[in-house]
């Protein structure tokens, strides 16, 4: 999505730490256990403390925060206060428990969750099978001017938090660079700091996350004049951000680039255009690919012309990679206009085969239309190429005043995110933040409460 509108800069606020490391703490029985669980390239370090008399120890394990169903890992003697579990898989999210015993009876600590860090054994299309559905947290680290300045409040943990308790595996963090850079594309050190806070409170709730470079001011501009410009700023803004993620394991995501087009063209691109914008995908994947670590094996995501389904189906050109089956294709979604995003008015404000009032309703755009599109990413991409695609933004704006049930706008949301998702598509929401009538908002940005719970309950049951 690119904006409507700028405002000013802001002060950051914390986000939870990231999940590599964690601590639990419960007292019972006169004691108090607190326990670490840190992981590693090889292996999960689990640690803890002990204040009081404990007889005996037991280790656990789970996939979850919910304890039951957890698996016990070591009985350890009262005297232990280390274990190494070996046997965790890579790129995993882990919660820990420690069973104690004392006099009194046997408690469990509180849990410490931690990651395995390193990189699975998986192609783009494995690893897009855990991210769907998706949610953008848009208009805020893009937002030009500073985080709150189109209107919304800082992303916090509680937030994140609520992402994932309402269903969403995965988050797409639209970001700005160039306005914390100075003269020569060196990106501000407390700006890098904001966006790693953000990205650990996704992998801190249980979220995938992908960052990008997204609308920042519009220089990435398409052209020949502007192409060994435009490569150079990608190339050294993405060896700063990679550099930065280098330790980071699979459930970060980069995406090179977000709408590329010449700033007002929304015609068929010319040869000029497709060729200079495949340039941009190229150099995205040199520059990560060249940092080292674990950006070697990271999951790329590259982008149509404008992430137009139909320009990126005849003009994308898949980049050279060193990485095998690493990359995943991202278009957009938003027909028909006058639905989904023109504010302008509300004379379409119904939708597909439930309509009631053709003077209403666009002629074009409906669910036939939404299958032959997805079918064409499939067909290409996912059939031909054994590439992921990533359905990077899609929402239809809230019309209260002329559907205040949203009937249309819930059964447009279904219908795209099933769409998608059936035919192996990763359905990512665009969420602007607000909640009320023209927004797309999901959930209130500063508690973390859900706007619309029927809705959500749709777009999350529609990817299952």
């Amino acid at each position: 999505m690119k904006p409507l509108s700028s405002l000013v800069l802001v002060v950051f606020a914390l986000c939870a730490g990231p999940q590599a490391q964690a601590q639990g703490c419960a007292s019972a029985g006169g004691a108090t256990v607190c326990l670490t669980a840190t992981g590693t390239a090889s292996n999960v370090q689990l640690s803890w403390t002990v204040s009081g008399t404990v007889t005996g120890l037991q280790v656990y394990r789970d996939t979850d925060s919910d304890a039951n169903g957890r698996t016990r890992l070591a009985m350890l003697g009262g005297s232990a206060r280390s274990y190494t579990d070996a046997g965790a898989v890579s790129g995993t999210p882990y919660w820990y428990w420690v069973k104690f015993s004392t006099s009194s009876g046997s408690y469990n600590s509180n849990t410490a969750a931690t990651t395995r860090a390193g990189m699975r054994n998986l192609t783009s299309l494995q690893l897009s099978a855990n991210l769907s559905p998706g949610w953008n947290v848009g208009n805020s680290l893009e937002a030009i001017g500073g985080e709150t300045a189109w209107g919304n409040p800082l992303v916090s943990q509680a937030l994140m938090n609520a992402v994932k308790s309402a269903g969403f595996k995965s988050v797409r963090i639209p970001v700005s660079w160039k306005q914390y850079a100075d003269a020569n594309d060196n990106i501000s050190a407390s700006w890098m700091a904001r966006v790693t806070e953000v990205v650990n409170c996704a992998r801190s709730a249980g979220l995938y996350a992908v960052i990008n470079i997204h609308w920042d001011g519009g220089w990435m501009q398409p052209t020949y004049a502007q192409q060994g410009t435009v490569n150079a700023r990608i190339t050294k803004f993405w060896t700063q951000i990679a550099n930065n993620f280098k330790t980071y394991d699979d459930r970060l995501l980069f995406a090179g680039t977000n709408e590329v087009m010449v700033d007002g063209d929304y015609g068929t691109p010319t040869a000029e255009y497709t060729t200079v914008q495949n340039s941009f995908n190229q150099t995205f994947v040199n520059a990560v690919r060249a940092t080292g670590g674990y950006n070697v094996q990271r999951h790329l995501v590259v982008q149509g012309f404008n992430t137009n389904i139909d320009h990126t189906n005849n003009f994308f050109t898949v980049p050279s990679d060193p990485a095998t089956k690493k990359l995943m294709v991202e278009v957009h979604y938003y027909d028909p206009y006058n639905f989904t995003l023109n504010t302008g008015n509300d004379t379409i404000w119904q939708w597909g085969s439930i309509v009631t009032s053709g003077a209403n309703t666009e002629t074009w755009a409906n669910e036939g239309y939404v299958d032959s599109q997805m079918n064409k990413m499939k067909s290409r991409f996912i059939d031909g190429l054994g590439m992921a695609v990533v359905l990077g933004e899609y929402s239809a704006v809230a019309r209260t005043s002329v559907d205040s049930a949203q009937k249309y706008r819930s059964y447009w949301d279904q219908y795209i995110t099933r769409a998608a998702f059936t035919r192996g598509i990763v359905p990512i929401y665009w969420d602007a933040g607000a909640t009320g009538n023209h927004s797309s908002g999901l959930f209130n940005r500063a508690t973390g409460a859900q706007a619309y719970p029927s809705l959500i309950g749709t777009i999350v049951n529609a990817a299952k």
